[in-house]
């Protein structure tokens, strides 16, 4: 099942599509949050209304607006505009970082100093989220604050109901699904503190989705193609296999001292290519679109404002 965070009629409505091709909204359900708690549904209602984004919403969409009846079926009114499957996170993200082997050695040609030397156990983070922003969204440039902005395309895991000591043969039974994750960066914030927080949470800094793929649409652990393009170049191109730290490890090892709460966000770490690690290093600038893609998920979609 995909399920969405809707903008109808100028509210947010949680939606759900069994097919990638039809899109019902859920009355049954407040938020996404209220959804992730509540175990996400097995079919959609017989009585649940249909409804279409509206153009412009991402590659990842494109077979919602090409079925054939859905002009016929559709009326302007019932139009949505797709936003984050969590616009209101109700924790910080969680966060995986230097997480695939060329990316750690593109990280520190970059600055061995902040991101050089052995790493015999995983780099855990997080990132403050008030808003988290969906597909199609601009991501704010912090001209004269920021001079190094980057872009980061990470697999998201949904944590699904509250984990505490889970034994490795469990973990599947707490995730709940997966997104795409946008993890916007500010290189010189993040380098100057000596710490990653400010750096990676500025407002804006956490784009997700255009949805969630439940869990059970994947091999465990999935083995997704995991891409990102600037304007239309390819920048990231690897696989969700090459993870240093798989997510059983993560689960099972953050979950040995803490508890992940229902709906907790978990960004994986991305692959090599980032702005940082090209000769010259080559960031985002105003009017940059920015295109996260992983396979089975969708592309999520940003452009960079002034």
């Amino acid at each position: 099942m995909r399920y969405y965070t809707i903008l109808l009629n100028g509210e947010e409505r949680v939606a759900a599509s069994a097919d990638g091709k039809t899109m019902y909204v859920l009355e049954a359900y407040e938020d996404m949050n209220d959804l992730i708690a509540g175990g996400g549904v097995r079919e959609i209602p017989k009585d649940a209304q249909r409804v279409l984004p509206e153009q412009g919403n991402g590659a990842a969409d494109e077979a919602l607006l090409a079925e054939e009846d859905a002009k016929t079926v559709v009326t302007d009114e019932k139009k949505v505009k797709i936003l984050s499957p969590i616009p209101y996170p109700k924790q910080d993200v969680l966060c995986l970082g230097i997480n695939y082997t060329a990316h750690a050695e593109e990280a520190s040609r970059f600055s061995r100093e902040s991101f050089g030397g052995e790493r015999p156990y995983p780099i855990f983070f997080s990132k403050r989220v008030a808003y988290s922003q969906g597909t199609n969204a601009p991501i704010p440039a912090y001209t004269g604050l920021v001079d190094s902005l980057d872009y980061e395309c990470e697999l998201g895991v949904v944590i699904g109901k509250d984990a505490k000591h889970v034994k490795r043969a469990e973990v599947q039974d707490y995730i709940f699904g997966y997104t795409v994750v946008n993890d916007v960066s500010a290189r010189n914030l993040q380098t100057r503190h000596k710490q990653w927080y400010f750096g990676k949470s500025l407002d804006g800094f956490t784009p997700m989705g255009p949805c969630i793929v439940s869990a059970d649409e994947f091999a465990f652990p999935p083995k997704q193609k995991i891409a990102c393009r600037v304007n239309g170049e390819v920048r990231q191109d690897s696989s969700t296999a090459n993870l240093i730290t798989g997510i059983a490890d993560i689960i099972t090892m953050l979950t040995e001292g803490m508890t992940l709460k229902v709906g907790t966000i978990i960004a994986t770490g991305t692959p090599a290519g980032v702005g940082m690690g090209m000769t010259p290093p080559t960031f985002l600038k105003p009017g940059d679109v920015v295109e996260c893609e992983i396979e089975g998920i969708g592309v999520l979609r940003n452009y960079v404002e002034g």
